[in-house]
């Protein structure tokens, strides 16, 4: 059970909104047509999913015909992102909880993770389906060794080597 537990708050800690990691950033020009114009002062985990929709951007290949799809999924990735910064805030700013009411934060935050990827997931489906053959390779390989697409560590805290990653050290770390 314990496991499971540090698996899923892996997870959520990863998610695009905290990645701890940026993705390698984009070419300028990728970014500016990926994303729509926004505050130069942009928050950190703003930011990083902002630098992760750039990448993914470029590392796609994503075509003209295809930006009504990926428009849908960067700002699906944009929600989730929103969303749980905010529930990460709230729960920052929680004091004095009793471990009750932080088991049920915890379990607001990774039901609001399972309810994001599933809208991720459904987003990216038509998206994924417009694909070339060579962009779902690419897209296959991208998600496999980085985590999917709101992050490197997704695959269960898993890095490139198969070995479990390290808890992150931040704000975003969840403990139930």
């Amino acid at each position: 059970m314990k496991k499971a537990l540090v698996l899923l708050a892996s997870a959520v800690a990863m998610s695009g909104a905290f990645a701890q990691a940026s993705a390698p950033a984009a070419a300028p020009s990728v970014a500016a047509a990926s994303a729509p114009a926004a505050p130069a002062a942009k928050g950190g985990h703003e930011r990083n999913v902002e630098d992760r929709i750039a990448y993914l951007h470029s590392q796609l290949k994503i075509t003209p015909a295809q930006e009504p799809q990926w428009k849908a999924f960067a700002d699906v990735m944009r929600g989730n992102g929103q969303t749980m910064g905010e529930l990460f805030k709230e729960r920052r700013a929680a004091t004095n909880v009793s471990a009750l009411d932080d088991m049920k934060q915890y379990a607001t935050i990774a039901q609001a993770h399972a309810d994001g990827m599933k809208k991720l997931v459904d987003a990216f489906d038509p998206l994924y389906n417009s694909f070339s053959p060579e962009q779902k390779k690419l897209a296959d390989t991208t998600f496999r060794h980085e985590g999917g697409p709101e992050g490197r560590h997704g695959r269960h805290g898993k890095g490139k080597s198969g070995k479990t990653a390290p808890a992150p050290a931040s704000d975003a770390t969840v403990k139930p």
